[in-house]
């Protein structure tokens, strides 16, 4: 069940409407409306994951307990490792077994042997990667003595997978989360105003610009051969703009439902193509990710306690280790890999932390030297993101020496330009639109702040418009349910 999709916009007004009026405000009631309809809306996808969801929860959940109640360190490791084991197994069998078998009979091939490891003909469950690192962080918390494990086999099912957040995430924390679930929660309308605000802007950002940015990005990587290195500049930037909109779009729809049953998820994204530096870039793109591999692998691998030397071992680890994730591919791994590199200087000179502000704050224009720097940035940013989207390495380092070529220099022309062209306005409109609100949580919250009322009405109507005329409603799914 998509979010962009007829049977979300039914879904989601019924769930409201019992869960406010039938539940009368009883927080058990609630709580198992809402993991009923989260498990509804999994079995949604493909019923038959809702057993690994349903094993998962039960697993983190039991060995939770156990770490609790055990009586010395030995035991608390056992129960400790048989979770991660068992999770991250069931994550590599079904992620991962194929690009392991496939890479080894690669590998060996090198040397004059043949192996044939065979392939799994499985499909990836939507949202494993996202769920295990849920009860992952939730097991490691309760070893590490920072919160108490939940006894309620409901409410922590629904920290698990409650809906808005189980498919692509973000990342959520017990600590955060858990509390929320416990407490008793009363209807409030400036919250549901704003959650429904939020969920209009990300529904513009997938369906207006993410979805329309996809048709051309695709176009042009789906067929990169064909096309000069002006036209693949251009792929690459419909890409970078259809994978910041497609994801972030969703993470506002996801945070703004969160709100509208009292709520509140953590921020995933904040304005990461603002950023100054590789070292901002990653504290304001998938900020939920990011701070789970610093907090669970880089603080635990040493941090920066260690000297230059294991400051820059540890970056590496968890960029590359952030790249796989993504996926069994090795662009993922370069793709990783560069960004490392990308942040190496700030981490040499120890400047990574200079730009923890948003830029220009109370101005209406960055320096010349922030536009700059933002430049880089964003120029970085796109070329790595080519690793990302192309098929398979060659495929990559094909787009770009053809992107260095004096074809680079020629006019631009691919099937639809002149749809394109329009669609690049539109997404400078919306760039203009997340500089305007780059210091709100979301950038169409600003409109909150304005007081005519009319004029207000007239900016919803605006996006709403937008969305019924250039919107793409192909129902295309969001880039990171493949993760």
């Amino acid at each position: 069940m998509l979010f962009n999709s007829l049977n979300f916009a039914i879904f989601l007004p019924i769930v409201f409407i019992l869960y406010w009026f039938a539940t009368k405000g009883n927080l058990r009631l609630q709580n198992i409306l809402l993991l009923v309809s989260s498990y509804f809306f999994y079995a949604c996808w493909d019923w038959r994951f809702m057993f690994l969801l349903i094993f998962s929860t039960l697993l983190d959940y039991y060995t939770g307990i156990k770490i609790q109640e055990a009586t010395n360190q030995k035991k608390k490791l056992f129960w400790l490792w048989l979770s991660v084991g068992i999770n991250l197994g069931f994550l590599g069998v079904f992620k991962y077994y194929n690009f392991f078998a496939e890479s080894f009979a690669e590998g060996l091939s090198l040397f004059g042997f043949k192996a044939n490891l065979g392939s799994l003909q499985i499909i990836l469950p939507v949202g494993i990667s996202f769920y295990t690192f849920h009860g992952l962080s939730y097991v490691i918390d309760i070893y590490k003595n920072r919160i108490k494990p939940e006894r309620n086999f409901i409410d922590y099912s629904v920290f698990v997978s409650f809906f808005p957040l189980l498919v692509a995430g973000p990342i959520e924390r017990a600590t955060h989360l858990l509390p929320q679930i416990l407490k008793k929660r009363e209807f409030d309308y400036s919250k549901a105003i704003d959650g429904l605000r939020q969920i209009l802007w990300g529904l513009f950002k997938k369906i207006v610009i993410a979805d329309n940015c996809a048709e051309f990005a695709n176009t042009i990587f789906n067929n990169s051969d064909d096309y000069s290195g002006s036209t693949l500049v251009l792929g690459a930037l419909f890409f970078t703009f259809q994978i910041y909109c497609d994801f972030s779009g969703y993470s506002d729809i996801a945070l703004g439902t969160a709100r509208l049953f009292g709520l509140d998820l953590l921020r995933n994204f904040a304005f990461p193509y603002f950023s100054r530096d590789v070292a901002e870039f990653w504290r304001r793109w998938h900020i939920s990710l990011s701070s789970w591999f610093k907090d669970y692998l880089y603080i635990p691998l040493g941090g920066s306690k260690g000297g230059m030397w294991m400051k820059i071992r540890n970056t590496f680890i968890i960029f590359l280790v952030s790249g796989f994730w993504h996926g069994a591919n090795w662009t993922f791994i370069v793709w990783g890999f560069l960004n490392a590199l990308y942040i190496m200087p700030s981490i040499v000179f120890n400047t990574h932390r200079n730009n923890l502000d948003i830029v220009a704050r109370g101005k209406y224009l960055p320096t010349i030297k922030e536009f700059f720097a933002i430049g880089i940035t964003f120029s970085l940013t796109v070329f790595a993101w080519i690793f990302f989207r192309a098929a398979n390495v060659t495929h990559a380092f094909s787009y770009i020496s053809e992107i260095f070529s004096s074809s680079l220099f020629t006019i631009p022309h691919f099937p639809g330009i002149g749809k394109a062209v329009f669609v690049a306005f539109l997404t400078g409109i919306f760039v203009i639109i997340e500089w305007i609100g780059r210091e709100q949580e979301y950038a169409f919250k600003i409109i909150s702040a304005i007081r005519l009322l009319h004029f207000r009405v007239i900016l919803y109507y605006a996006i709403i418009l937008s969305i019924l005329f250039f919107g793409n409603f192909s129902e295309n799914q969001f880039i990171y349910f493949q993760f």
